[in-house]
């Protein structure tokens, strides 16, 4: 199962964050990336805490013949069409895109780190990637809500977010 993490907390040339984050998907899936399911999206307080603008955020599952470094440039591409600058670490920004999984796969490489480093650590990818993998569990469809885990520490989804303690400034949007 591949999975991505979609983010973003400032308003890009199509709309407020949550509509980049779809157009994002969007064009991803007009790049030949296909889409297979995607979490609801949650409202999350910037991490670290600052006087950002809340974020949206959801996981989505893909599949593509595409190897990881060349997915992970699709994703850096799409960024930048969307405005995406780099400045400061953990600086606001128009869309992020991160590659979570690729499959059972672990790859330590320089500017390619997968499973994604710290997945494990954040609430608003572990409830996002929770819902993701009902859905698929719903729709019958491969990778369902008991077929994933963190392919280094091989813990559940519930496992990782029963070990993150507090989850306060993340909700769920309609």
């Amino acid at each position: 199962m591949i999975l991505i993490g979609v983010g973003a907390n400032l308003p890009s040339e199509v709309g407020a964050p949550r509509e980049t984050c779809a157009a994002a998907l969007e064009m991803l899936a007009a790049e030949g990336v296909e889409i297979t399911a995607v979490s609801p999206w949650y409202e999350t307080a910037p991490v670290p805490v600052s006087d950002q603008p809340n974020y949206v955020n959801g996981v989505a599952c893909l599949e593509t013949g595409l190897a990881p470094g060349q997915l992970l440039a699709l994703l850096l591409s799409v960024e930048m069409r969307f405005g995406r600058t780099r400045s400061v670490a953990n600086a606001a920004r128009t869309i992020d895109l991160d590659l979570l999984a690729y499959n059972d796969r672990i790859i330590q490489e320089p500017g390619l780190a997968v499973p994604h480093p710290r997945l494990a650590e954040r609430a608003f990818v572990l409830l996002p990637l929770r819902d993701l993998l009902q859905v698929l569990r719903d729709r019958g469809l491969p990778g369902g809500a008991d077929a994933w885990c963190h392919p280094v520490s091989k813990a559940t989804v519930e496992e990782m977010i029963g070990r993150l303690g507090d989850i306060n400034g993340i909700r769920r949007l309609s």
